[in-house]
């Protein structure tokens, strides 16, 4: 969950990673550091808080070198401070480190070490790395390496630079990502793409336990046995400009404003001349579905609540059982993975580690794995047996909208591609369905348009302590969307019940102020839901209902009314851009960082 950056080349290092470290900012932003060799010696300057800490101290205090490594980080051992900040050094000064994952070893290393005599200066889990490699130097970086990960366990990207061998760096990688950058008498590492798009765009994705040198002039990796591996230079497609705001006060505003184009390109790249999709990258067939016991979607996060639709949509239209477990809790209770089972992965970073971990699980189990992801060549991607891409672009904000999406759109594409082959879905539905889809474009650029009127009811709820998202079967799951976005950037508390259970426990809660947002989609509960409207109107609450455009029995009950265009389940992209415009403002207007709310990251590389 942190950002790493390193270099090695004959530009200025330190703004090579000051600016690389700027790009991977949304990956933990409690501290940063860097880093550097200057022919002589290890130099290291880090400090608690933004980047622009960081940043500020080095133009007062220049420093010169061609080798350097950079870390932004999310605290997870130590609380944020300039001793727990990256990178860390030995205890002789002659080895700096940076690490993204999690030591699980780390106590018992420490106390060895520290009966060794070694000193420790943090809290963290990362330093015992950088004594390790003091302890074991045999005279060669990369031997001592290989040495340093037969003791560690656990998740690392992390990245090593010494004084005592110097001009290369060396790269470390187990379960969390890690990038390689091949430039012209120039090399990086990364943890994402970003940092690396002003200097080059032909990558190597490392992968797991790959050890890799890196001096300016070649890359050279290894594998966890110590064979040199030759790996695939990727080239990256999208723009530089394509991570950066473009103009927009935020990037959350930005990724908001692109679902147009993101779910154009997600779906309609794979529609072929006769309106058919084609979905190259998986290979099941009807014989595969029709075998099959049950599918499990596993996920986290905003990821799980897009996974809860597409339970929905398998389970109508499909008529397939569907299980839908966070990844957190499905690798420690007991599932019912089988031979037959079809588990589809959903994760935008493809890096998220308790889904990966499922992932594993299930393979173990020898089930068939789809991945649902955003990033080409990612952990996810590379372990799965089939996978279907987002082409959401790069999503740099903390709060994620295009991403949640494209992966609404791609379940949809497993529905009409699934149903169709299954003979579930005649020619008539599925054309009728395509277009559908192709019409939630338009749609959500209407939404888009509203913006003023949703930053205007936004204003209300700057001051309000608690809000509510409420819904009944399908929209229920969209509930919990809206619900998680509310609170992760704007820090409102906020709860998603189905509408059904207000009367069971939850309406104790409402008073007058209190924040109601109902959705209301399925037409054949809009009545059941105007009755649960009157019972929080009755007892003081502001109510906001989200429904379908001619829906007119809200009117004169509820406070606001947002409509929707779109027909049964397909609304459902409207509603998500409604919910995430309605946190933005509301978080704007709190005067937060919206791209980067308190105690999260990203991409979650951690338990």
């Amino acid at each position: 969950m942190c950002g790493i950056v390193g270099y090695i080349g004959s530009k200025d290092s330190t703004k090579v990673v000051l600016e690389g470290l700027k790009m991977l900012e949304y990956r933990g932003y409690d501290s940063s550091g860097i880093s550097i060799y200057d022919g002589k010696k290890i130099v290291l300057k880090k400090f608690k808080g933004r980047l622009s800490v960081l940043s500020d101290y080095l133009k007062n205090n220049p420093l010169k070198g061609k080798i350097a490594l950079g870390h932004t980080r999310w605290a997870t051992h130590g609380e944020p401070s300039d001793r727990n900040s990256h990178p860390h050094l030995s205890a002789d000064g002659n080895f700096a480190v940076v690490h993204n994952g999690i030591i699980e070893n780390y106590l018992e290393l420490k106390e060895d070490l520290i009966n060794k005599g070694y000193e420790f200066k943090s809290d963290t889990d990362t330093e015992v790395i950088a004594h390790l490699f003091e302890e074991l130097f045999t005279g060669d970086l990369l031997d001592t390496a290989f040495k340093v990960v037969k003791k560690i366990k656990g998740a690392y990207a992390a990245g090593v630079i010494s004084s005592l061998d110097p001009n290369k760096i060396v790269a470390l990688r187990k379960e969390s990502p890690l990038v390689i950058g091949i430039g012209e008498g120039e090399n990086f590492i990364a943890s994402d793409v970003p940092a690396l798009l002003p200097y080059t765009k032909k990558v190597i994705y490392a992968n797991d336990g790959d050890i890799a040198l890196i001096t300016s002039d070649e890359v050279r990796v290894f594998d966890s046995l110590g064979s040199l591996v030759d790996r695939k230079i990727d080239e990256i497609k999208w723009t530089l400009d394509a991570a950066t705001k473009s103009g927009y006060p935020h990037f959350m505003l930005k990724e908001i404003f692109e679902q147009p184009l993101a779910l154009k390109n997600t779906f309609e790249r794979r529609l072929n001349d006769k309106g058919k999709l084609k979905l190259d990258d998986i290979k099941i067939d009807k014989k595969y579905l029709e075998g099959i016991d049950k599918i499990y979607v596993v996920a986290c996060g905003t990821a799980y609540h897009a996974g809860l639709v597409g339970k929905h949509l398998f389970e109508k239209y499909l008529d397939i059982e569907v299980e839908v477990e966070i990844a957190s809790e499905f690798r420690y209770k007991k599932n019912f993975v089988t031979d037959k089972t079809l588990v589809i992965i959903v994760s935008q970073s493809g890096e998220t580690l308790d889904t990966l971990m499922a992932l594993k699980s299930s393979k173990e189990k020898c089930a068939r794995i789809l991945a649902i992801t955003n990033v080409v060549g990612s952990s996810v991607a590379r372990e799965a047996d089939d996978v279907v891409y987002t082409w959401a672009g790069p999503e740099i904000a903390v709060a994620s909208t295009k991403a949640y999406t494209t992966q609404l759109m791609v379940f949809y594409m497993l529905m009409l591609d699934f149903g169709f082959k299954l003979g579930k879905l005649n020619s008539f539905e599925y054309e009728k369905m395509v277009k559908s889809l192709k019409k939630e474009y338009k749609y959500i650029e209407d939404i888009l348009r509203s913006k003023s009127k949703i930053k205007k009811i936004s204003s209300s709820f700057i001051k309000i302590k608690d809000a509510f998202y409420l819904g009944r079967t399908f929209d229920y799951y969209l509930a919990l969307e809206g619900s998680l976005k509310l609170k992760e950037i704007s820090y409102i508390h906020t709860e998603a019940f189905p509408s059904g259970e207000l009367k069971h426990g939850p309406i104790s809660l409402i008073e007058k102020g209190t924040v109601v947002i109902f959705i209301s989609t399925v037409k054949d509960l809009s009545e059941k839901t105007l009755s649960n409207l009157r019972e929080v109107k009755a007892r003081g609450a502001n109510t906001v209902v989200i429904a379908n455009k001619g829906c007119n029995i809200f009117e004169g009950t509820a406070d606001t009314i947002f409509e929707v265009k779109g027909k049964d389940e397909f609304a459902c992209f409207e509603v998500a851009a409604i919910m995430q415009l309605l946190a933005y403002y509301t978080s704007t207007l709190k005067g937060i960082d919206v791209d980067k709310p308190r105690n999260l990251a990203k991409s979650v590389t951690v338990e």
